[in-house]
């Protein structure tokens, strides 16, 4: 998460009416209490067995409130991370079946995290019959593979996610 938006987490926490929020996130961790004092068990009186409907009505509205921030900082987390990386498909120049590498058993030709020179085999693409080595065509880093092996592709299908280095 970047600071814009902790920022706005924070202000659609302080605008809530939660008292207490915690968020865990890959690496990240955000823990906000806006209450001065826990609430200790006292001795129960009428006026407490008054507050407790209040008090169930109310948590059931910040357990709502929760769900919906958590719901809305994750969708915001996943655009973030796709936005920031800058990623560009590799798409299938033909219809075949993907294998991954030269022969069943051996290595891939490339795994995420790879880095990948011009030139480099990618993946092997089946067409009547014939074996099509797909090269890369710039220096790049693997970030996905978005087919398994022995999957049929089609022209123009996304066949890895990578990010130009």
């Amino acid at each position: 998460m970047d600071f814009k938006e902790i920022r706005e987490l924070v202000e659609m926490i302080n605008s809530s009416e939660l008292a207490y929020f915690e968020l865990k996130m890959g690496e990240s961790y955000i823990k906000m209490d806006k209450s001065l004092t826990r609430n200790t068990p006292e001795k129960s009186s009428d006026k407490d067995k008054l507050n407790t409907v209040e008090d169930v009505k109310n948590t059931e509205k910040q357990v709502a409130l929760e769900k919906e921030v958590k719901n809305e900082v994750s969708v915001i987390d996943n655009e973030v991370k796709e936005e920031d990386l800058d990623l560009i498909e590799i798409k299938c120049p033909m219809v075949g079946t993907f294998y991954s590498s030269s022969a069943p058993g051996k290595d891939a030709f490339v795994k995420e995290g790879d880095k990948v020179s011009k030139g480099n085999v990618l993946c092997i693409v089946e067409a009547m019959k014939l074996m099509n080595e797909i090269e890369c065509e710039y220096d790049c880093e693997i970030y996905k593979v978005l087919v398994n092996d022995g999957d049929m592709v089609e022209y123009g299908q996304p066949l890895f996610s990578v990010r130009r280095v």
